[in-house]
């Protein structure tokens, strides 16, 4: 069974282990480029989207990042690193680039805004639960980017390439369908047996 990371810098990366070895993964924290070399798939999880990008600098992970070509999951902040455009005009927010979206950073609101809420998932008639907190707003969706889940109409978790992005936390809801999705795309690469 092939290694999935989940980046272990800042943030809620701990319920992302967790979760995905429930699933069957071989889930492990990474916070160096050797760490991230082992792996075939890494989940960039929420936290503080700026305080994140300074620690993969000092890490040296940004350099790594831009090198590796496995599939990746963003939630929260992690979607902020994988957006095209920060559209909150605040430096420093965009990392990879990988993501045809513009988000805005804490779209739905500060800390005491926080939110649990049923999405539409599509192709499936089962709500999608998520946890919204200082969540980014999805401004904008390019062509190249697909919108697979709705809340009240509004994307908030897209798909492009090798990589997910979502607005919220399924992984403090325990919902399991965006990780089976990304890990689907780790199979699909052909690097990991998960």
């Amino acid at each position: 069974m092939s290694t999935v990371g989940v980046l272990a810098l800042q943030g809620a990366f701990r319920e992302h282990v967790v979760l995905l070895r429930g699933l069957g993964a071989d889930a492990v924290e990474v916070r160096t480029p050797d760490e991230l070399e082992r792996c075939s798939g890494l989940v960039l999880p929420g936290g503080e989207s700026t305080t994140i990008g300074k620690l993969l600098v000092s890490s040296g992970l940004d350099t790594a990042l831009r090198d590796y070509e496995g599939p990746l999951l963003g939630t929260c902040a992690g979607m902020i690193l994988l957006a095209r455009e920060a559209g909150d005009g605040l430096p420093g927010q965009r990392l990879l680039g990988l993501v045809d979206i513009v988000v805005r950073r804490n779209g739905y609101g500060r800390q005491l805004h926080s939110f649990e809420a049923d999405l539409e998932l599509e192709g499936d008639p089962e709500p999608l639960r998520g946890v919204f907190i200082r969540a980014p707003r999805i401004e904008g969706v390019g062509p190249a980017a697909h919108v697979f889940a709705h809340l009240a109409g509004e994307p908030v978790a897209v798909e492009q390439g090798r990589a997910i992005a979502t607005s919220f936390h399924p992984e403090l809801a325990g919902e399991t369908r965006v990780h089976e999705r990304f890990l689907e795309r780790v199979r699909s690469a052909g690097t990991a047996r998960v």
